[in-house]
């Protein structure tokens, strides 16, 4: 069934104030090119403002006191936070439950909280209880004692090993691992031990873990993810590591075992932080970064190894330009030498 909504009841869901017709009607959502006259759009950025001219849609989120070239306009402070939540309204639609289906494989022993749903392929190990309407897809594996919360979504092929925890809607995209053993190994001769991992992991409510990333398990005690941290796919965390509040840990960030990340801090792609660190509250790190040393709080950072962003900004201006500065110095170098000869002839004659 198509959601219909007129743009005064859409302005009223989001506390927005209505410019132009608040009697439209608004029956999908689209970008600010393609969105036709029954769709909302949004405009985030003012250097695209220009495209709201343009525009077919039937009403535009936006900035108080943007351009609104006499198009139906819904003012918001934050219009692509309300397009987020609009998308949720229009689109995201509770799924229904179906209980434990055929060909799932469920631990007598196993608690299944009401509305939750378990499809075929799924395995459910001893005395794992799964909390209230959560969804586990197919091939999803829960070890043994491993506890879910409610609403949570278990996508296809994740892992959640022994005795680890999850809080209350938690997502894990595709192949996310939970509980893996961490990179533990003594040093005996010519070969290496394997540290027993007796530890767990513990995801906070509003965690979401990425395709195919992993949580290392502690060696002892837990490794933990705090509440509304996001993880993008492909990332590390190793044992015993922990990471605040709100966090966002985007693509192929590693982060070596034992370190302690602050609330809202934002790893960029491929950032690697070394072993033992701590991050500040509110810290930002720049794409590719390599982090050996802890960070103070309330900062951004680049670079490999990190500095201030603004100095990383800086020493970034200068690589272009090192063959000509090469090529400088090695022609004053040439200079120095010719003139220490005359000096050194002008001495002798005399």
């Amino acid at each position: 069934m198509i959601l219909a909504k007129t743009v005064k009841e859409i302005a009223e869901y989001l506390g927005g104030v209505v410019l132009g017709d608040g009697d439209a009607i608004i029956t999908a959502l689209g970008t600010i090119e393609t969105a036709g006259s029954d769709a909302l759009t949004f405009l985030a950025n003012p250097k695209y403002a220009s495209k709201v001219a343009d525009t077919s849609a039937g009403a535009v989120l936006m900035s108080p006191g943007a351009e609104r070239y006499g198009r139906t306009v819904i003012e918001v402070a934050n219009p692509y936070l309300c397009f987020a939540k609009l998308l949720t309204l229009f689109y995201a639609k509770p799924p229904a439950a179906f209980g434990v289906l055929p060909s799932a494989i469920v631990s007598d022993t196993a608690t299944i909280g009401e509305g939750s749903t378990v499809f075929p392929g799924a395995c459910i190990g001893n005395n794992v209880v799964v909390g209230s309407r959560t969804v586990i897809y197919s091939g999803a594996v829960f070890y043994n004692d491993v506890v879910i919360g409610d609403d949570c979504v278990i996508h296809a092929n994740a892992v959640v090993r022994e005795r680890c925890r999850l809080g209350n809607r938690c997502v894990l995209q595709p192949g996310a691992i939970i509980g893996s053993d961490g990179f533990g190994y003594a040093p005996d001769g010519s070969g290496y031990y394997p540290i027993p991992q007796i530890g767990i992991v513990v995801l906070e409510d509003d965690v979401e873990i990425g395709a195919n990333s992993c949580i290392d398990r502690a060696a002892i005690e837990e490794t933990r993810i705090c509440r509304g941290t996001k993880l993008d796919n492909l990332v590390q965390i190793a044992h015993n590591c922990h990471v605040g509040e709100d966090c966002m840990i985007v693509s192929q960030v590693g982060i070596s075992g034992s370190t302690r990340i602050g609330n809202h801090v934002t790893l960029a792609g491929q950032v690697g932080v070394a072993g033992h660190l701590t991050i500040g509250d509110n810290v930002l790190v720049g794409a590719q970064s390599g982090v050996p040393s802890s960070l103070a709080a309330n900062a951004a950072y680049s670079g490999t190894p990190t500095m201030p962003h603004k100095e990383w900004l800086k020493s970034a201006m200068v690589v272009p330009r090192l063959p000509e500065m090469k090529r400088s110095v090695s022609a004053l170098e040439k200079r120095v030498a010719e003139l220490e000869q005359k000096l050194n002839q002008i001495t002798q004659e005399r």
